[in-house]
């Protein structure tokens, strides 16, 4: 529904020499996309997932660097630019990330009486005039200013974890002030940015993991315990669209919670028991860099340290933070897009 608007969006900000590949895994984008010479579009007939169909793109890119981005975001004026221009200063040993805000897509609109509310699950019929035949969307694509996330972590089940604790110590604070570049532990999963040859030296996106889940962990380790760093470039942003209320506006395709559960128990043989081959760094040496983290126990990094680590019967049943950020006050190269089927795990 909204990957057209979202090519159109980075269309109209980029300043670099940039490219975007579409990959439509198993489904064609309605509305169509825009016909542009920078816009290469893959339609598969038949859905392959979601870290598949990021390698598939990934193999046509000849680009330095690459980017991958969901399929309902909006982007900063120049965020290409100034993504390469933190890349200068950094160096190319890393993956980097915009700063987060939250997608404002769109509202309901009644266009009997002009009653709005705000973008979730199609109305049943507006609340002030009672009729239901004429509530359309109306597009706002609006990147809200508040909240804007910088720091993630993620549990020792593994979940994911919004990570405000780290935004108020001094290696963060004096980081963001004299750099204005952060670390993060670990990542969203839904925008990231690196070299196409680190992409591949990593594995980014392997397909053990099976199609789709712990994406943001998985990137975030490998760079991480490879020698690498993560980091939060906060001279730019990105707006992601979480669709998190339920009805029609949860995630629009099938999910699989054995294929999620796949995903993290790959994870925690991967990371936990440090069998990741590329690794120059035990997972507790990261653990410790970012030390207290939201949801580990000292009982917890203990038994990591000596890799006598064992998740407790209830790991499954462990909850991760919400998808969608509160606001503050409550708590060159491709760009590479997936939408995917309606019959197979969505991005995220």
């Amino acid at each position: 529904m909204f990957l057209a608007r979202t090519i159109e969006d980075i269309l109209s900000h980029i300043e670099a020499d940039t490219e975007i590949i579409a990959v439509l895994d198993g489904v064609w984008a309605d509305p169509p996309i825009p016909q542009n010479d920078r816009v290469t579009v893959i339609h598969l007939a038949k859905s392959i997932g979601q870290r598949a169909a990021t390698n598939l793109a990934c193999k046509l890119s000849r680009a330095k660097y690459v980017m991958k981005v969901d399929a309902h975001c909006s982007f900063d004026q120049g965020f290409d630019r100034k993504m390469l221009e933190a890349f200068q200063k950094t160096g190319d040993d890393v993956t980097m990330v915009p700063i987060m805000r939250n997608l404002w897509a769109f509202d309901w609109k009644c266009y009997h009486c002009g009653w709005k509310k705000y973008q979730g699950p199609t109305p049943k019929k507006c609340d002030q005039c009672g009729k239901s035949d004429k509530i359309r969307r109306k597009m706002m694509w609006v990147g809200k200013n508040n909240p804007q996330s910088t720091s993630y972590c993620f549990d020792s089940t593994p979940h994911f974890q919004y990570f405000e604790d780290w935004k108020h110590r001094p290696a963060y604070e004096n980081d963001k002030k004299e750099k204005g570049i952060t670390e993060t532990m670990s990542l969203q999963g839904s925008c990231w940015m690196l070299t196409r040859d680190n992409y591949w030296e990593l594995e980014i996106c392997d397909e053990k993991f099976g199609s789709w889940g712990s994406q943001g962990i998985e990137v975030a380790l490998k760079t991480w315990l490879s020698g690498r760093k993560v980091l939060v470039n906060h001279a730019t942003w990105y707006a992601h669209l979480f669709r998190t209320q339920g009805g029609d506006f949860s995630f629009p395709y099938r999910m699989s919670n054995s294929d999620q559960e796949k995903a993290k128990a790959y994870a925690r043989d991967l990371f936990f028991n440090n069998k990741w081959p590329k690794q120059t760094h035990p997972l507790s040496w990261l653990v410790e860099k970012f030390w207290p983290v939201k949801g580990w126990s000292d009982e917890d990094l203990t038994k990591l340290k000596a890799n006598t680590f064992k998740f407790s019967d209830n790991a499954k049943d462990a909850k991760s933070g919400p998808s969608e950020p509160l606001p503050d006050n409550q708590s060159s190269g491709h760009i590479i897009y997936q939408a995917p089927s309606r019959t197979a795990s969505p991005d995220l």
